[in-house]
């Protein structure tokens, strides 16, 4: 890899972790309810003395209930993580068997 190439890769990731990161700090009263919150409610509205026994680590150290947009943010970090794990096997299962294929080949026709 080229010494240019190496800086533009590590300023693309360096970015992407801001842009996954930033928002934890800088937005902090955002108004966004998925089915988390939905599931709690109903949990509460069944068991009024119900309390959750566990607290995310995450909202420990941020000091209190992240935001909908920031669990969403979260999720999709995850998501796009996965997904991206997932195709770059599926590229090297592709490209294994494309490789014995051709070796196959070749070995046939010496």
């Amino acid at each position: 890899m080229k010494k240019h190439t190496k800086k533009i890769v590590l300023a693309l990731l360096l970015s992407s972790v801001l842009i996954a990161l930033l928002p934890l700090c800088l937005v902090k009263n955002a108004e966004f309810g998925g089915s988390d919150d939905q599931g709690g409610t109903v949990v509460e509205t069944i068991n009024k003395d119900y309390t959750p026994w566990f607290t995310s680590p995450i909202e420990v150290f941020m000091g209190g209930e992240l935001s909908g947009e920031i669990e969403s943010l979260l999720f999709c970090t995850q998501t796009g993580i996965g997904v991206g794990i997932i195709a770059f096997l599926l590229g090297r299962f592709y490209e294994r068997k494309k490789l014995k294929e051709t070796d196959r080949t070749s070995n046939d026709a010496g």
